[in-house]
């Protein structure tokens, strides 16, 4: 299994959270990468956090988003990220994070997060229309088919994220 950088940046270009994980394969849901307990990140410059559950990430071949699935010891079941569409070249994948994020908790709660600071960089960030449009849309998608369970949110991740416990 080969190593990726995931590299997420602010719309305007800063660097966000960063870290190495594995490539575990390819389905019809997009790139599937894991991180075992002890993967180290970083939101920018900061001092490194360790994370001590496993996870997999989902990158959709053509979507403005990102998931990560956490394992089972996570109180956060999935964590999507609404993004540009991830690049994917050169040893990395990377996107522009655009705030909004879609959560998944194990009671079942689905919860939309950061709609202030969406609001916020939409000005600071200068997001083009389309831009905003694009991520209420998928936001929008992601609430309903993570709380309904549809496509790789039905359980798809099982089978990544026995890889790397």
């Amino acid at each position: 299994m080969s190593e990726v950088r995931i590299v997420y940046r602010k719309y305007g270009g800063s660097l966000h959270w960063h870290q190495y994980a594995r490539v575990l394969g390819e389905d019809e849901h997009g790139v599937w990468t894991g991180c075992p307990p002890g993967t180290v990140g970083r939101r920018g410059n900061e001092p490194p956090v360790v994370w001590e559950d496993a996870f997999v990430m989902l990158f959709p071949g053509n979507a403005w988003w990102t998931a990560t699935f956490n394992s089972p010891s996570n109180r956060c079941a999935i964590y999507c990220d609404v993004t540009t569409v991830p690049v994917r070249g050169d040893g990395r994948i990377t996107m522009a994070d655009l705030d909004l994020d879609v959560l998944r908790m194990r009671d079942g709660r689905v919860i939309l997060d950061d709609e202030d600071e969406f609001a916020v960089h939409q000005v600071r960030y200068g997001y083009p229309e389309e831009v905003v449009r694009q991520a209420e849309r998928s936001a929008a998608w992601l609430m309903e088919a993570v709380a309904a369970r549809t496509g790789p949110f039905g359980g798809a991740h099982h089978r990544w994220l026995s890889l790397v416990r």
